[in-house]
């Protein structure tokens, strides 16, 4: 069923009070097929909605949302170390991860508390403390809106990286993502060295750590550090980490001595786009209803009632003030409407 002059502030975890033209809910394949062809609908605008968590709605949307509410879990096959699990794309991530827990199964443990969907995952190729998605994904299934066809992805066909995918470059707009399966091992090994989660493991006392313990150190590092977008408006990391050249990082250093750096390659080195942000001296800064959040500088805030220009220009003044501080360019990986 389709709906008419729907507000979204629900169903976008910024909070953002916009509405859309046409809304509807699909749970199966045969629903989308209906929707999309219903006549009053045709040649408008689609957004495609999961958690909403990644996306900042500057104004009104006026096409088709369409809430992507497919459920299921169910392993499909297994060998000696390794199960696949197959994934609904409406189930919520974290949901997805704590059943790989309950059922023993490592690889994405990492990647507790993340928010949105399943299906969003590799859109995105979501990643925390080490762990990316294409690390144990395997292949997904996309709607091809065009045509109505299902089509099977591979992890080369998907073209993931740092925070990106095929879906969000030259297939943008043109799949609906209805599963996704992913490759989970047995006998897990850890993965703890990146971040806290050695010193958080060591505050609990715990030296044999399990996925199940990898997974709380991850949700109590995030719980401290990020707020919960159900009490403040917010979407997560809201830009990426730049990789710069390294030689362009040891100019740098020779000023910030303590400036954190991750080695991409020989000639590239990752750094911490909070750190530079921090340094901006924006961490914490109230505007009004909305700002930079007091615990994470990549995390911008919308207290209550801030527009989504109002945290976009936020986000642009942020650019450019590093840029000239570090002459350092961040990118958003938030996604704008």
């Amino acid at each position: 069923m389709i709906s008419r002059n729907v507000n979204l502030k629900a169903y976008n975890t910024f909070g953002m009070n916009v509405t859309a033209s046409y809304f509807a809910v699909f749970r199966s394949v045969d629903e989308i097929t209906a929707i999309l062809h219903s006549p009053e609908i045709k040649n408008l605008p689609l957004l495609i909605l999961g958690g909403g968590s990644n996306l900042l709605l500057t104004k009104d949307f006026d096409g088709l949302v369409l809430k992507n509410e497919l459920s299921g879990i169910v392993p499909v096959k297994t060998d000696a170390d390794t199960v696949y699990v197959k994934s609904a794309a409406g189930e919520v991530w974290h949901n997805f991860v704590l059943f790989t827990i309950e059922n023993n199964l490592g690889g994405v443990e990492n990647l507790s508390l993340i928010p949105g969907s399943v299906g969003a995952a590799p859109m995105q190729n979501i990643g925390a403390y080490g762990t990316e998605i294409k690390d144990t994904f395997y292949e997904l299934e996309a709607y091809e809106i065009a045509t109505g066809q299902i089509k099977t992805f591979g992890l080369n066909d998907c073209k993931f990286g740092y925070r990106e995918s095929v879906f969000k470059q030259e297939l943008k707009n043109r799949y609906i993502i209805i599963s996704v399966t992913f490759r989970l091992t047995k006998n897990p090994v850890l993965n703890t060295a990146y971040g806290a989660i050695n010193d958080e493991l060591q505050k609990q006392g715990i030296s044999q750590p399990t996925i199940r313990d990898v997974s709380n150190a991850v949700i109590a590092i995030r719980s401290s550090k990020l707020p919960d977008p159900k009490e403040i408006g917010n979407s997560g990391s809201f830009f990426k980490n730049p990789v710069v050249l390294k030689s362009h990082f040891e100019k740098l250093k020779q000023t910030y001595a303590d400036m954190p750096s991750y080695p991409v390659d020989a000639e590239h080195v990752k750094l911490a786009a909070g750190w530079l942000i921090e340094k901006a001296g924006w961490k914490g800064k109230t505007l009004g209803n909305y700002g930079v959040h007091k615990n994470q500088a990549l995390v911008l805030v919308n207290y209550g009632g801030a527009s989504g220009s109002q945290i976009f220009q936020l986000s642009e003044d942020i650019l450019q003030s590093v840029k000239s501080l570090f002459d350092v360019t961040l990118e958003r990986e938030v996604n704008i409407l």
